[in-house]
């Protein structure tokens, strides 16, 4: 697990600059300001309805921000869409499941390996006809421990394993940042100790940050470097585990404690 680094230690890999988005009155994200570094393993937690999953929908490009500005290594990508964000580095899985069920679990992985290798892809081509593009897929089915199942359709795999999957697709882009939206939503516990394993894994061999949005405390606590809570759209506090464990407001808002 990477420590936090002192301040000004290392450039701001994103940084978000009062970052709105309401929905009628409900201010989703209220003027969040937050940047994120290099090799951090962050985690964004707060109750339901705190924004979280609408302030990784405006950083990843899924959602138009109402006000305020996002860069990425230096460069504002506050109106880019997600394609281009994708190219820059910047990828993300989702709450809800997102592989596509009739493809096969190979396929999957080499649709966007194949976008990052040949952008100019023509979607009537065989997907299989790049040999290097088929390899990589399959190094990297091999990683997440599902080359067995690599002939299979995605729709036939177990849920632990289609999270696996979903995980895969995040980063065969190869990105500098992958925000993950809750990804051990719906696993058993062996099958969360083998996602958390995953996560460090691929941040340690992939040098790829990881920001992981989750409502299991026990994920957070065991994987995250940095935890980032939100309540009423806002950042509540921002810190340490050991920092955020022990703040009287987190433990009031989110673990339903009364602060003294």
């Amino acid at each position: 697990m990477t420590d936090l680094p002192p301040p000004g230690a290392t450039p701001d890999l994103l940084r978000a600059e009062a970052v709105r988005k309401t929905f009628g009155a409900l201010a989703a994200v209220d003027r969040v300001d937050l940047t994120l570094q290099d090799g951090v393993l962050a985690a964004i937690i707060g109750p339901n309805g705190a924004g979280k999953t609408t302030l990784i929908n405006l950083l990843s490009g899924a959602l138009a921000p109402d006000g305020g500005r996002v860069f990425f290594q230096g460069q504002e990508i506050t109106h880019l869409p997600v394609h281009a964000r994708v190219r820059l580095g910047l990828t993300r899985s989702f709450q809800v499941m997102n592989v596509f069920p009739r493809l096969t679990v190979r396929e999957n992985v080499l649709l966007p390996v194949l976008a990052r290798r040949r952008p100019a892809l023509s979607p009537l081509g065989r997907l299989d006809a790049d040999r290097d593009a088929l390899d990589e897929a399959e190094a990297l089915l091999q990683e997440v421990g599902l080359l067995s199942e690599a002939h299979r359709e995605a729709a036939t795999l177990a849920h632990g394993d289609q999270r696996r999957l979903e995980l895969a697709i995040a980063v065969a882009p190869r990105p500098v940042l992958c925000f993950l939206d809750e990804p051990s939503s719906g696993m058993t516990p062996p099958e969360r100790a083998m996602v958390l394993d995953l996560v460090r894994r691929l941040a340690r061999e992939r040098r790829t940050t990881f920001v992981v949005v989750e409502h299991d405390m026990d994920v957070v606590f065991a994987l995250a470097a940095r935890i980032i809570v939100m309540n009423r759209g806002r950042v509540l506090a921002d810190g340490p585990p050991e920092a955020i464990r022990a703040n009287p407001q987190v433990r009031e808002v989110y673990l339903g404690e009364e602060a003294p």
